[in-house]
């Protein structure tokens, strides 16, 4: 038995996940593993070809195509963002990042593209959950764990998030989650299409990922996982196969809605390792998989960073915070128990995909196990 299946099964046979599929490549060496089952007392078992909630692993692959528009020459970098949400166009700050929603003043720029992949538009998720103008990013807007038929219809949710004060001035500060959310509605903007049929013309269909998308077919149903949470009395649903990714939402979520499977998000991250594959240049690839960020921006962020920079769309390992850290490792973590990283020094990719909820922006350690066999191996 392998080591990474030695490190799968243990964690199956503690309970800790019904199943995992996971991936360790380095050039053209590929191991996967998959190991329990699709769901509780499922007798369906786990298989490489299985179908996952990826949760925030969707924002690298959201981020790469902003990246193919500013290629084309639909938009820039220091594009303001209003040309195309104009209910950006006058956003509030409030005064503090501790003020009440109703104290605010006028941001002092305008919120860019370049924002946005940073991650620094000024929307988004702090270490400080308490934050008055964090709640309505919750309530509202749905952000956190992916709920996708919840989440009302994009001009409905980009109009509820207008009347929602920055916590920063855009350029400040990295804040979690949001501005991937805002990527893709910019995509959508920005060529007057769906955001799914943009990411399948310019990246699924070309790289074969066949089974990336924001639903799961009738057909492919029986491939596709259960989603659970832990709660007191153990592992909980939170949605079955036939539940909220069986049909299409109105939303179209770039912070987190694909669903995919290893091999799908290992050719994507075969199209980095290789410089773009003439899908993006590779100037864009290396802005992308570098971290972005000064130090001042990253206060207050280590609950979601954990000693990391971040790129665009993903996190850039810039120290050896852990054992598992490898400088220049770019990738992330979703919130439904998945994980993608790809490391450019030494063409090695790693990914897990398990369908148990973190329960929170730290990382549990099967993730950290299975990075530091990725590091090892």
């Amino acid at each position: 038995m392998t080591a990474l299946r030695t490190l799968l099964q243990r964690y199956v046979d503690e309970g800790t996940v019904p199943g995992a599929v996971a991936l360790i490549a380095r050039g053209d060496r590929v191991e996967v593993q998959a190991v329990g089952t699709a769901g509780l007392g499922a007798s369906t078992p786990m298989a490489r070809d299985t179908i996952f909630r990826i949760a925030s692993i969707t924002k690298p692959i959201v981020a790469a195509a902003v990246l193919m528009l500013i290629e084309d020459g639909r938009t820039a970098l220091d594009d303001p963002v209003a040309r195309w949400l104009p209910e950006l166009e006058k956003p509030q700050v409030v005064r503090t990042p501790d003020a009440p929603v109703d104290d605010t003043v006028p941001a002092v720029r305008p919120i860019t593209v370049r924002h946005l992949l940073e991650s620094t538009a000024g929307y988004g998720f702090s270490s400080d959950f308490s934050r008055p103008a964090l709640a309505p990013l919750f309530t509202e807007l749905k952000q956190g764990p992916p709920r996708p038929q919840e989440v009302p219809a994009t001009d409905v949710w980009m109009a509820a998030l207008a009347r929602v004060p920055l916590l920063h001035q855009p350029g400040e500060a990295w804040l979690y989650n949001t501005c991937s959310e805002l990527q893709g509605i910019l995509i959508a903007r920005v060529t007057g299409r769906p955001l799914d049929e943009f990411l399948a013309e310019r990246i699924f269909e070309p790289l074969g990922m066949k089974d990336t998308g924001f639903a799961v077919p009738g057909a492919d149903l029986g491939r596709f996982t259960s989603y659970y949470r832990n709660s007191e009395h153990g592992l909980e649903l939170v949605d079955a196969p036939d539940g909220q990714w069986s049909t299409a939402p109105a939303f179209l979520s770039g912070a987190g809605g694909l669903v995919s499977t290893v091999d799908d998000w290992r050719a994507f991250a075969r199209m980095l390792l290789a410089e773009g594959a003439g899908l993006l240049s590779t100037d864009s690839v290396r802005a992308m998989t570098t971290d972005r960020l000064t130090a001042s921006q990253r206060i207050g962020s280590d609950l979601f960073l954990e000693g990391q920079g971040w790129g665009y769309g993903g996190g850039v390992d810039i120290e050896a915070a852990h054992p598992w850290s490898v400088p220049g490792r770019y990738g992330w973590v979703g919130g439904t128990g998945t994980s993608a990283h790809l490391a450019p020094a030494t063409g090695a990719v790693g990914i897990l995909l398990t369908q148990v909820e973190l329960g929170g922006p730290t990382p549990p350690p099967l993730l950290h196990d299975f990075w530091q066999l990725t590091k090892d191996a």
